[in-house]
């Protein structure tokens, strides 16, 4: 049936057309508007709003239906704050069409139409609320199509007295057995004040609104909230006088308009606003003790607190536009407010007036919070993260920058330690001094002693920091030196990280947690297990992102889940499983005052059971009604204030979905990766609040960034839905495990602005994986498997008509998430109907597809993506451009952060000014990641240096360039042809840079490029000529430079326009080569694949370069220690190179000048060559920044993005030529995560595996290599070493032998030890190595096997403190084949006992010589070694 067409048609003559739901009639009365994002059914029955159009601004409405009507205490009823709908009409942005909630019996829909009420939606809210922002309340009439607007008058209620329409007729007593006499006089009260009076004891008598009071008859005066004008209720005015105004008047307390009626009781004056205030989010300061609440308002009229007579005080002030929010008289028992504490919908955070009200024993006025002591730091030390690993990543560079300049902000100096290069935190201009070390309470408590600072932050660094701060605070460092914690105290972070004391602080306040027990040991655990009864979680306490967390479903599962989880932490956690529940977050924010906000609430669309960093995520929440998602707002700031928490925390929830049963599931007592996602998601930026705290500001005090008028004690309105989608790259691993669950295996996320679930879902899904064009039935087949592409298994599942239920019962996914993927699913099969035609195709269709987020690419199964795109803009189907402002368009914005969407009428911004667009580097991924956005933030930082107006592209929540005031227009949307276009259209910018993002803006430089765009830098046809391996094949031999051609076996597979090593691959065989050329071909379509040769045993060397029009202005070089044959991104880095000849050198410096001048360079550029026997081969060449562009900018002291950024915008600027340094080393260590992905083989090769990245600095490699180490996470052995070198036995016998003499035991298999033995005799030197037995090893091949103690026996007991282990020679980039090796089991083995593992030759060389190094040196010792990087010296050895 199609939908009937109705207008909401304004005074001022502007029409906002859309879809009538609801009642089939036209209406007319004054349009207001609400930011409320729940409470839809309370709102409509509210009797403030009558005769009102109410339009909602948050765009998704009717999610959870609409209840059956039921009696609830004291005969109220449950669900509804009075007997019918009092709205006149109601405008959303979308109506839900399948509600979803156990409470449900009706849609929303059929709710307004048994009311007789008219609902619109399809209007853009958005738009309709600035005009009343801007022109103040409006009349309106909702017009259905057919009727004409002169037949239906405006209606102005303010020119009548609404309060006599809905007040009742005849008094009505309700909790008659009560102790305390209430006479409520009824304006237009809401049940919820009634029960309110109630359930505290009253009696209460409910009269009508002119009804002759008596003061004998009650022995306290309630005057409700009530609708229109105060003036009009003369009789209740005077009533009111008669018992109020008399030298001992009885307890008076009102409401909203009751507020206003006492007020003019007293004389004083009252004015209608310009368009009221309406939200669940109104934040209120109390007078005396400046606390401030969040509020629950709505009215249009408010009081003049100028006009107030002597004896009367102001109570409460609205935080944001300073109105009157409450009166209260010196000395007798009469007070007003002008909020609703009692809520319904909204936060009852001050329902307690009605027991100061009832008590009256209580003043008003006494507030217990008086202002603390508290004394500024004058130096911060700030504890960053490390490098990047599954479970901690860039969130915490942005969490840490932000801390970094709220501290700046204040004055206060600033010490960052931090080894991770890649940084943005680590970068010049942000912390005062930077320490590149280990986060380890060693080298923590140097710094200490070197710097002196009087306060240290822990929040704002992950795990890593949090862990380091308990352990410095235990060794009672921070107490010696006195250093303060700053926010929360390590005695709340302790409470919160320690299972056995959380469960007793939650039972402390009645609140509960879902049962669980500590263990300490594996018998322990099994016991808890038994006690519980399966299915159970284990979790080890102290971790991060469930690390050596999962199901077990019987007591042998349990054993071995707990044998390997004892390897990572002293205590397992066994909780009951709640398999099936919801899952729902808060994000939560409290000051030192004890002034508390809920900032962001967030839903996993996925149900418990699986982590939440691996779940798909909406804010906010959708499927939980008002009570439900008041209830656990309310119970987080119960549990935040019981613990103690300064700052920023979140909470986890289990929600039955079956009922309002809840359990708690952990608080964070950190920023963590949803405090950054939640800081992108509603605009408040968490992180720099949460470092304002720790100093002791109020957070009343602290602005609002995104109005910079309102007050940052607040709750954001959000009039958009959020997507967060985790990307995994699980195809990298050999054997790994791609189930996911309750341990985290994801490397990135995206988010997703839209303003509906549909728009915002496709998009997420594409910006996860560039090769995706949406929710794709095409990409997995229907499977009951929990993967990364279960998503698309739900596509696929849809398609082959599985129905919502069955869904249900398989996922547990809520059926209004599976109905919104089913309505994405209906309209591609719509879609197909116009494949051979698609001019056939009607415009609505084809908006309906953009308003549930298709692509054009999608959209264009017959035709090209083009000719979809051209066809759009002949029909005028655009997006428009929405700011997120926090504030839901009720206050004007002072920041530009920008979404697309095409539910909207007009643009929130207007584009006048030329900006420089930059592309930024999309979602984390191995081989992507933190590097690439401290190019993206160089570069804009750069371009704000030169006076450009700078334009920034990305979508990932995690990065410091999707902070909204790095530049001047922040785009968080899509990074794809379509999209920059659209962008690009609209801003008309002065040009685009792409080469500071990566992989990703290269990809599309050729199709902008297409369309005439102004790409800034290197031309994309030389771009193409770099990236196309075929062209840069040819291109090489022209110009006479060595390059690496097919010769025989073992060859190199490598597609084109790859990033880190995709599908790359070495073949040994036809066989291989055939099957990896299969996979080059998938993961690259259109582009070549190139096969060449596989040099082994050969140097690998990078090279980062700057030039301009071809001519080379800056060089650095950094050598590889590993052998070719090792991906650059997993490799060890040292710059400047200490092992290259200066013929080599001159070479090098030759082919990079020869290469930039062919592809005529302006911009960034990285070279790979390969060095053997005095030959230097070309491998490729990337025209963009490259992973380590950060790392040679900071240890050789030229800042290469900066240069290029000139360079690209046409400056002259200075060459810098080969960059030497200045006198240190820099060492770049891999950070692998492979504990996270159950069952992957250790093993390095030319397709990447590492997810992040550490450097160091020192005098020498050896220093800076032992530091780097550290930082990763790698303990310094001991005592026993366990060897298994593979072929490499006799070129290892010297480094062996230093290892016996430093005092190490030595234990190898019996064929190394053989081997070695059979090498020393010899070469007779003596090698002393113990013999281990492996238990998986044949029969056969163990002859003597009682004699040697077990390998496991050893790992299990913690015998080793590490492993070598080389696999075969010249496997560099082999994927074994599918059987299982020893080698495998023993490096799976030592991973997931958690033992460090060296399973490089070179790299074992090279540690066995830093440990010979280090056992000679001096003692540590500090060095100044550049104006802004120090360091402490020296590793600590043993």
């Amino acid at each position: 049936m199609l939908a009937k067409i109705a207008s909401l048609v304004l005074e001022d003559g502007t029409t906002f057309k859309g879809r009538l739901f609801g009642s089939v009639s036209s209406v007319s009365g004054e349009v207001v508007f609400q930011t409320g994002m729940v409470g839809y059914p309370e709102a409509l029955t509210d009797p403030s709003y009558k005769s009102q159009i109410l339009t909602l601004t948050y765009p998704l409405i009717g999610n959870y239906g609409v209840p059956e009507d039921e009696d609830g205490e004291f005969g109220l009823s449950k669900w509804f704050e009075s007997s019918k709908i009092h709205a006149a009409a109601l405008i959303v942005g979308e109506l839900s069409e399948n509600p979803s909630h156990w409470s449900s019996a009706k849609s929303l829909d059929q709710w307004l139409r048994e009311q007789g009420i008219p609902g619109l939606e399809g209007v853009d809210t958005r738009c309709l609320t600035k005009k009343i922002r801007e022109k103040g309340t409006m009349l309106g009439k909702l017009v259905v199509e057919g009727t004409s607007a002169n037949d239906v008058p405006f209606d102005n209620p303010d020119t009548r007295n609404l309060v006599k329409e809905v007040s009742m007729k005849e008094p009505k007593v309700f909790n008659p057995e009560g102790t305390v006499r209430i006479t409520a006089i009824d304006c237009g009260i809401k049940y919820n004040q009634i029960r309110c009076l109630c359930q505290r004891g009253a009696r209460v008598t409910v009269v009508p609104w002119d009804y002759p009071l008596d003061s004998n008859e009650f022995d306290g005066l309630f005057i409700s909230n009530g609708p229109g004008n105060p003036e009009y209720c003369k009789e209740t005015v005077e009533n009111i006088r008669k018992v109020a105004c008399v030298e001992n008047p009885k307890p008076v307390f009102g409401i909203c308009l009751g507020h206003q009626l006492l007020s003019l009781v007293i004389g004083a004056k009252t004015y209608k606003m310009k368009y009221g205030n309406r939200g669940h989010n109104q934040p209120c300061i109390h007078k005396g003790t400046n606390r401030c609440f969040i509020t629950s308002q709505n009215h249009g009229f408010a009081v003049d607190p100028k006009t107030l007579p002597e004896d009367w005080d102001v109570l409460f002030t609205n935080a944001n536009d300073q109105t009157s929010e409450g009166i209260v008289h010196n000395h007798k028992p009469l007070f007003s407010v002008q909020f609703h504490p009692e809520h319904m919908a909204g936060p009852t955070d001050l329902v307690g007036l009605f027991d100061v009200f009832l008590d009256t024993v209580k003043d008003a006025k006494e507030g217990k919070t008086g202002k603390s002591a508290f004394v500024r730091p004058r130096k911060v030390l700030v504890l960053g993260s490390g490098g990047l690993s599954i479970g901690q990543a860039g969130e915490f560079d942005y969490s840490g920058s932000q801390a970094i300049k709220a501290l700046k902000e204040e004055n206060i100096q600033t010490v960052l330690i931090n080894p991770n290069i890649a940084t943005v935190q680590t970068s010049k201009g942000l912390a005062d001094k930077v320490y590149f070390l280990p986060i380890t309470p060693e080298y923590v408590t140097q710094v200490i002693k070197n710097e002196r600072p009087d306060g240290v932050l822990l929040t704002f660094g992950g795990q890593t920091a949090l862990n380091c701060g308990v352990e410095l605070t235990k060794q009672g460092v921070l107490e010696k030196y006195k250093v303060r914690v700053l926010g929360t105290p390590v005695a709340s972070i302790e409470m919160t990280e320690d299972r056995k004391i959380f469960v007793e602080k939650m039972e402390e306040i009645n609140e509960h947690v879902a049962p669980s027990e500590a263990a300490m040991s594996v018998e322990q655990a099994v016991a808890a297990a038994e006690r519980l009864g399966y299915p159970v979680l284990v979790r080890s306490a102290f971790a991060l992102g469930g690390l050596g967390s999962g199901f077990a479903n019987n007591r042998e599962e349990m054993i071995t889940l707990v044998t390997q989880a004892f390897a990572h932490t002293s205590q397992v956690l066994v909780d009951k499983s709640l398999k099936g529940w919801k899952e729902i977050e808060y994000e939560v924010v409290r000051d030192a005052y004890d002034n508390c906000v809920t900032v962001c609430n967030m839903e996993n669309i996925d149900p418990l059971g699986i982590h939440t960093g691996e779940s798909i995520v909406v804010a906010p929440s959708q499927t939980l009604n008002d009570y439900e998602y008041n209830m656990l707002r309310n119970t987080a700031i119960k549990v935040i204030r019981h613990l103690g928490i300064v700052g920023e925390c979140n909470i986890q929830y289990a929600l039955n979905p079956e009922s309002e049963q809840y359990y708690i599931i952990e608080v964070n007592a950190r920023l963590s990766r949803s405090s950054a996602l939640a800081s992108k998601a509603t605009g408040y930026p968490l992180a720099y609040v949460a470092a304002k705290l720790g100093l002791g500001i109020p957070l009343p005090v602290l602005k609002n960034s995104v109005t910079n008028s309102t007050t940052a004690n607040f709750e954001p309105s959000l009039d958009y839905c959020v997507v967060k989608v985790p990307r995994w790259d699980l195809s990298k691993f050999l054997r790994v495990s791609t189930k996911i669950g309750s341990s985290m295996k994801s490397v990135g996320e995206v988010m997703a602005i839209g303003r509906s679930f549909e728009e915002a879902f496709q998009k997420a899904l594409r910006m996860v994986d560039e090769n995706c064009v949406g929710f794709d039935h095409t990409i997995k087949p229907v499977s009951e498997e929990v993967c990364p592409s279960r998503i698309f298994v739900l596509a696929a599942a849809l398609r082959a008509g599985y129905t919502v239920e069955r869904l249900y019962e398989l996922t547990k996914i809520d059926h209004w998430f599976l109905h919104k993927m089913k309505n994405i699913a209906d309209h591609e099969k719509l879609l197909e109907a116009y494949n051979q035609d698609e001019s056939a195709m009607p415009p609505e269709v084809m908006r309906k597809a953009k308003q549930l987020g298709f692509s054009d690419k999608q959209i264009a199964q017959a035709v090209t993506e083009l000719a979809v795109r051209k066809m759009r803009r002949d029909w005028k189907i655009l997006p428009v451009v929405k700011q997120i402002d926090t504030v839901a368009a009720e206050w004007p914005a002072y920041t530009n952060y920008l979404y697309l969407t095409y539910h909207g009428s007009e643009s929130d911004v207007v584009f006048e000014q030329p900006h420089v667009m930059v592309i930024g580097s999309g979602v984390y991924r191995i081989g992507s990641s933190v590097e690439f956005d401290w190019c993206a933030v160089g570069c804009i930082i750069e371009l704000r240096k030169m006076g450009y107006k700078t334009i920034m592209v990305n979508y990932n929540p995690e990065t410091v360039s999707t902070d909204y005031d790095m530049c001047d227009r922040l785009y968080f949307d899509e990074i794809s042809f379509e999209v920059v276009m659209d962008i690009y259209e609209m801003e008309n910018p002065e040009g685009i840079i792409l080469s500071m993002g990566g992989q990703l803006p290269n990809n599309i430089a050729m199709s902008l490029h297409r369309q005439q765009c102004r790409i800034l830098g290197t031309s994309p046809e030389f771009i193409d000529s770099a990236e196309n391996r075929f062209k840069f094949s040819r291109m090489l031999d022209t110009i006479g430079i060595n390059n690496n051609s097919f010769l025989g076996y073992p060859c190199l597979v490598r597609p084109s326009y790859v990033l880190s090593g995709a599908a790359m691959n070495v073949a040994y065989s036809d066989t291989d080569l055939e099957k990896y050329l299969r996979n080059a071909v998938a993961v690259s379509k259109e582009r070549p694949v190139v096969i060449s040769k596989f040099i082994q045993e050969a140097k690998e060397i990078d090279v980062d370069a700057v030039a301009c029009d071809g001519v080379v202005i800056a060089i650095a070089v950094s050598e590889h220690v590993e052998n070719a044959g090792v991906h650059s991104g997993d490799a060890t880095l040292v710059t400047p190179p200490q092992d290259i000849n200066q013929k080599t050198m001159e070479r090098i410096k030759m082919i990079v000048h020869a290469i930039g001048q062919e592809l005529q360079v302006t911009g960034p550029f990285n070279l790979q060559l390969i060095a053997k026997d005095d030959q230097l081969k070309v491998i490729e060449c990337n025209v963009r920044v490259s992973r380590s562009f950060p790392f040679v900018s900071k240890t050789l002291g030229v800042d290469l993005v900066a240069l290029a950024t000139r360079v690209i915008l046409g400056e002259e600027v200075e060459a810098v030529g080969l960059m030497k340094g200045n006198g240190i080393v820099g060492v770049k260590v891999p950070q692998f995560s492979f504990s996270r992905l159950a069952g992957a083989d250790v093993v390095l090769g030319v397709e990447m595996t590492s997810t992040g990245e550490v450097a160091c600095f020192g005098e020498n490699r050896y220093e800076a290599y032992l530091k780097a180490m550290l930082s990763t996470g790698f303990k310094i052995p001991k005592k026993n070493i366990l060897l298994s070198i593979g072929s490499f036995k006799s070129e290892l016998l010297p480094t062996v032998q230093t290892l016996e003499s430093l005092g190490y035991n030595l234990y190898a298999s019996l064929g190394t030890r053989g081997l070695l033995f059979c090498n020393s005799v010899c070469l007779s030197v003596s090698c002393q190595v113990m013999a281990v037995d492996w238990p998986f090893e044949e029969e056969s091949d163990c002859p003597n096997k009682d004699k040697q103690r077990n390998i496991m026996d050893y790992l299990e007991e913690n015998h080793f403190d590490l492993v070598i282990n080389l696999s075969m020679r010249n496997s560099g980039g082999r994927r074994l084949s599918s059987f299982v090796t020893k080698g495998y089991r023993t490096r799976r083995m030592a991973i997931d006992y958690s033992v460090p593992l060296i399973i490089d030759i070179k790299c074992t060389k090279l540690f066995v010589q830093v440990n010979f190094e280090a056992q000679k040196s001096a003692p540590i010792h500090h060095k100044k070694y550049s104006t802004r990087l120090r360091g402490v010296n020296k590793g600590l050895l043993k």
